[in-house]
């Protein structure tokens, strides 16, 4: 059975490893333990999905929680994916967020043809500086 938590109160180690067994790893600063750190302690809304003592997902935002929610990472292990664990940490992360707020993310490669499926919409519009 998965539980979910909420909080950035995480071992460092941990989130490192899940990071890597889920690939986000690739596209993440991993082997920058400090940069790390304070993207886990900076994040203001994290919500992670645990099989028993293992952490195998989690969702890292930034949110006012009243308009925007930026979730930044969202990775589940790649030995529990198929399990609805990503969709549930999704929405855990907009239940937390607000009722009004809108759930905005920048798919990874990989993923680009997961979120159309639970409900996400293509924006064009975006900017990169």
């Amino acid at each position: 059975m998965i539980n979910y938590r909420l909080g950035n109160d995480l071992d460092l180690d941990a989130v490192i490893e899940l990071y890597r067994a889920s690939t986000l790893g690739e596209r993440r600063p991993i082997d920058d333990r400090e940069r790390m750190r304070l993207m886990l302690k900076n994040a203001n809304l994290v919500v992670t999905a645990w099989d028993g003592d293992l952490l195998v997902g989690i969702s890292r935002s930034l949110t006012d929680f009243a308009y925007v929610t930026y979730l930044s990472d969202l990775a589940v292990r790649v030995s529990h994916q198929r399990q609805s664990i990503g969709q549930e940490l999704i929405r855990r992360t907009k239940l937390e967020s607000g009722p009004h707020t809108k759930i905005l993310l920048l798919a990874a490669p990989k993923a680009v043809d997961y979120y159309p499926h639970i409900g996400f919409t293509h924006h064009p519009q975006a900017w990169v500086l």
